[in-house]
């Protein structure tokens, strides 16, 4: 498996997404309480290490193999990684100004990125 593949499928690994999603909750919970320089800390350091750790030594072949796995290879292009990484401003910024619609919109945001396959051609079911 060659790096871009790595970078790719890391993104599918339950530790990855554990990291991803628990991490933006507790930003989002320091941002409430107008903490920026811990949340953007905790939003964004465990996810790099996690990342690093898992393209450097993760068993990502399962996640290759795997449905999903043959799901983000056709639809998880670096622009929609880039758009979920911008579905943290709504969520982050409602935070900030204490809106919790406006936070809804950033989960749906990056929900959206994730799901954009399935409405069309080649969903999960192939």
């Amino acid at each position: 498996m060659n790096r871009r593949e790595r970078l790719l499928y890391h993104q599918i690994h339950p530790i990855k997404l554990l990291t991803d999603v628990g991490t933006a909750g507790v930003a989002a919970v320091l941002l409430w309480q107008h903490h920026p320089l811990w949340a953007l800390i905790v939003g964004f350091v465990p996810s790099v290490i996690a990342s690093a750790v898992l393209v450097r030594w993760g068993v990502l072949e399962p996640y290759r193999d795997s449905r999903l796995g043959r799901y983000i290879r056709r639809f998880m292009t670096r622009g929609v990684e880039l758009a979920r990484l911008a579905g943290l401003i709504p969520l982050w910024g409602g935070a900030w100004v204490r809106r919790p619609a406006i936070m809804a919109g950033g989960v749906a945001w990056i929900l959206g990125c994730w799901l954009r396959g399935v409405a069309s051609r080649g969903h999960l079911t192939n």
